[in-house]
């Protein structure tokens, strides 16, 4: 991964709202969810939904596909693969066999 597309894809993130809605489409995995009903479970208004969408779309770290008459949107699990290990690139110093593994970070963040 690129340094422009990481401070991008930070920079996405670091929005209270856009945070909110790529957890929660992390957390309903691949399939995804329709705009309405990401925005009935977040409460935030369509308009406002829609303006973060954009902005995540446009970071990576979300895909759009069309079903039917709905958009449906779900994370782009490779694109936060990809940002993880950019992050986690030189960790320890370069010794990464000293660094925990990814996936044996504590998955809830307890919020």
């Amino acid at each position: 991964m690129k340094k422009e597309t990481a401070i991008t894809a930070l920079a996405a993130l670091a929005q209270d709202t856009r945070l909110d809605i790529f957890r929660y489409l992390m957390e309903i995995g691949p399939e995804g969810a329709a705009a309405g009903k990401i925005a009935e479970h977040l409460e935030v208004p369509a308009a406002t939904l829609s303006f973060h969408l954009k902005t995540l779309q446009h970071a990576g770290l979300i895909l759009r596909r069309r079903q039917s008459q709905s958009l449906i949107y779900s994370a782009n699990f490779e694109a936060m693969d990809g940002l993880l290990r950019y992050l986690t690139d030189n960790c320890c110093g370069g010794q990464p066999e000293l660094c925990r593994p990814l996936p044996e970070l504590q998955t809830k963040s307890g919020d």
